[in-house]
């Protein structure tokens, strides 16, 4: 029986693709590195900001040194612009509130660093209850690593198997499996179907309304 959904971020209950990629690409700009399309940031982002720097970055141009500086830049730009586009995706609010009249416990665990995942959970959703939210941080490492997802189920008293993981990424898939959760793919977020089904999708969902047919199994 399901008890608890726990949710990916950005990409499953917030489109926040315009706000990253306009933050990295001003930070490329200050250093004078190529900037890219808004598009191409649905694979740059998704694996902690290291890795969206990372990807960001030229292939020559990706030592640690410049990384970690470019990272520093990121973050500030992106204090500055994250709630500029960012919006909940449509029926995502109908979606929670059937949750939450359903008695089923909710969660939010992205590999966003804490301290905007708090902040952009609490501007863009504060209407819903949420369990326990959660970013990366030093104990909590990022996705795929699965023990955040599993201490999230152990802070609310319940089984990995009563949680439905739903996220849009080949990186929340197998977060949701490695921990012992059902994984769920959505198709309104920032990766394809091919790849959820491929990191091991149970089930895809068009709408962010189509998972109560989950529950109700």
């Amino acid at each position: 029986m399901i008890k608890a959904v726990l949710f990916d971020l950005d990409g499953t209950l917030l489109n926040t693709l315009d706000d990253l990629a306009d933050s990295m690409n001003a930070s490329l700009k200050r250093f004078g590195y190529p900037q890219h399309p808004v598009e191409a940031y649905k694979y740059f982002v998704g694996d902690g900001i290291m890795n969206l720097v990372s990807r960001a970055l030229p292939n020559r141009h990706r030592d640690a040194t410049t990384i970690n500086r470019i990272a520093l830049v990121e973050r500030e730009e992106y204090a500055r612009n994250w709630s500029n586009k960012t919006r909940p995706y449509d029926g995502i609010s109908d979606l929670l509130s059937a949750l939450q009249n359903l008695g089923i416990a909710t969660c939010v665990l992205s590999n966003k660093p804490d301290d905007f995942t708090q902040t952009i959970v609490k501007k863009f959703l504060s209407e819903w209850r949420f369990a326990v939210v959660r970013g990366a941080s030093k104990n909590n490492p990022i996705k795929p690593d699965p023990s955040g997802a599993i201490q999230i189920a152990l802070t609310i008293g319940f089984s990995p198997a009563e949680f439905l993981y739903v996220g849009d990424s080949g990186t929340d898939m197998q977060t949701a499996r490695a921990a012992g959760m059902y994984p769920v793919g959505v198709l309104w977020g920032f990766r394809p179907k091919e790849e959820l089904i491929a990191a091991g999708a149970k089930a895809l969902i068009v709408k962010p309304i189509d998972l109560l047919n989950l529950i109700s199994k």
